[in-house]
């Protein structure tokens, strides 16, 4: 594990239990985002390493607008600790948390093209019917898969691409 994630690990814990306890899980999780995102580009990682920034500067410029006074506090807490650089990895840790107590498990499908309306909604069923839970899925294209889709669902990898076919029969056949 890496050093960052041991360090984001408490902050992302004591974030989700404030959410949690305010029923804001998704407004904390869209304001983490908002704010790790922002911390992550350079003109600002520049920006938030300049020593004559204050507390109140770094909250102006990493929370969104209507965030709540402890998500405030919050980015207070990391800049006088020194750790806004961890913003990416505590959101992360933030939204594993929030998917597990929500019962929803967050999937990738990488296809070759385009998929069809339809043909989410059936990879969404198939998962949930697989997992048990809701399904968050995000999609992307590489049409180096040639055809077929791959799903990442955190510890589960489903390789139904052609590419993926193809490199099993390559390995079958050479052994």
């Amino acid at each position: 594990m890496s050093q960052a994630l041991t360090l984001a690990r408490p902050y992302a814990r004591a974030a989700f239990a404030v959410a949690r306890e305010a029923g804001a899980l998704p407004a904390w999780s869209d304001a983490l985002g908002f704010a790790a995102r922002a911390a992550a580009e350079p003109q600002a990682a520049v920006l938030l390493d300049n020593p004559k920034l204050t507390r109140a500067d770094v909250v102006a410029l990493l929370a969104p607008d209507g965030a709540q006074d402890a998500f405030r506090n919050l980015l207070g807490l990391l800049f006088d600790n020194r750790r806004l650089p961890l913003l990416p990895e505590i959101a992360g840790l933030f939204d594993e948390l929030r998917f597990e107590a929500e019962r929803v498990v967050r999937a990738k499908v990488t296809s070759a093209a385009t998929l069809g309306d339809g043909e989410l909604e059936t990879i969404k069923a198939a998962l949930r019917k697989r997992f048990g839970r809701e399904v968050e899925v995000e999609t992307a294209i590489d049409e180096s898969l040639i055809g077929g889709a791959l799903i990442d669902a955190g510890d589960v990898v489903i390789d139904g691409s052609i590419r993926g076919k193809l490199t099993r029969l390559q390995s079958a056949l050479s052994n």
